[in-house]
């Protein structure tokens, strides 16, 4: 399906205009969404087999039908990030107790029925509905039934239920009818996206980029990565390697991925690496063997590169003393 060049519409089954009116959110998520956090995926816009976002992008997936607002990494569900009411009303059910295992060929069976995991579900009025998905097993403070405040703590970002990362899962609905908070007037134009909002304070739109950039001595797994144990703070002056990684979302074909390394007597290592292929999550790494008995002393400086066409989309910095 090609979209360059001219406007794209896609008539959607949302809710219209005149529904929306009256009834906006907040971010449900206590974080920093240019750092601490971002949004992984939208709702799926597109009827078809395919997948499409508000935008006309990639960050969804077929039948997508909410927003995921994720951490950086596992370790980061220590940090009890809370997820808060997005509007004030009525939680109508919860549910608590399912482990943080995230989705997996073993735990396919134990979550079957129970995809959302430990979440929260309140009711607005007019037939308006939001649900609060993957929360932290054992973290959830409401009860049914009890009137909250919009902004007001729900419990803790986990990954119970059919998560795959971290996140909070964030659906609208109305009258029982999905309705995108980027797009509530269910019509998409990929010239001009998101014209209509639900959000008092609307997020920025991120089409990709960088999750964390670290240093480590050795090209790590992407479990390791994606658990937050990857990376070093500090490397030794006789460490095998020096190695510079970074951690993607949301990469398109024909991305370039620039990784370089600059010690203090100038560049140790840099390449280009083109992508292959869309992926909600990957990683890609560069590195240089100790050639000598040790590396030179002093500050080394890692920087990674998201390219999209003639755009820098995201870039990462990382600094670090070897003595």
């Amino acid at each position: 399906m090609k979209l360059a060049g001219a406007a794209f519409v896609l008539a959607l089954p949302f809710a219209s205009p005149a529904l929306a009116e009256g009834f906006f959110l907040s971010s449900p998520i206590d974080c920093d969404l240019t750092s601490d956090c971002y949004i992984q995926q939208y709702v799926d816009t597109d009827p078809s087999p395919a997948a499409l976002d508000f935008s006309c992008s990639t960050l969804t997936y077929d039948g997508h039908k909410g927003t995921d607002f994720a951490l950086t990494s596992r370790a980061k569900i220590q940090d009890n990030i809370r997820v808060l009411a997005s509007a004030s009303g009525q939680v109508k059910a919860v549910r608590d107790g399912m482990d943080d295992t995230g989705h997996s060929d073993e735990t396919a069976d134990a979550i079957a029925g129970r995809e959302c995991g430990n979440g929260v579900l309140i009711d607005h009025g007019d037939g308006w509905e939001t649900q609060y998905c993957h929360l932290k097993k054992g973290s959830i403070s409401v009860r049914s039934g009890q009137q909250v405040s919009e902004g007001q703590g729900l419990g803790f970002v986990g990954q119970s239920g059919a998560a795959a990362f971290p996140h909070v899962h964030l659906s609208v609905r109305k009258d029982g009818k999905v309705v995108d908070p980027f797009d509530p007037d269910g019509e998409t134009v990929c010239a001009t996206p998101g014209d209509s909002s639900l959000w008092n304070d609307r997020p920025d739109y991120r089409a990709g980029g960088l999750i964390d950039v670290r240093f480590s001595q050795t090209i790590p797994q992407f479990d390791e990565i994606k658990a937050g144990t990857a990376g070093a703070g500090t490397l030794v002056a006789d460490a095998p390697a020096l190695v510079i990684w970074g951690y993607l979302f949301g990469s398109q074909p024909d991305d370039i991925i620039n990784l370089s390394i600059y010690g203090p007597d100038g560049l140790v290592v840099e390449d280009d690496v083109t992508l292959p292929k869309t992926q909600a999550q990957s990683f890609r790494a560069i590195g240089k063997k100790l050639r000598g008995k040790e590396w030179g002393s002093g500050e080394y400086k890692g920087t990674v590169t998201m390219i999209r066409g003639p755009q820098i989309i995201s870039q990462k910095t990382i600094l670090m003393m070897i003595e």
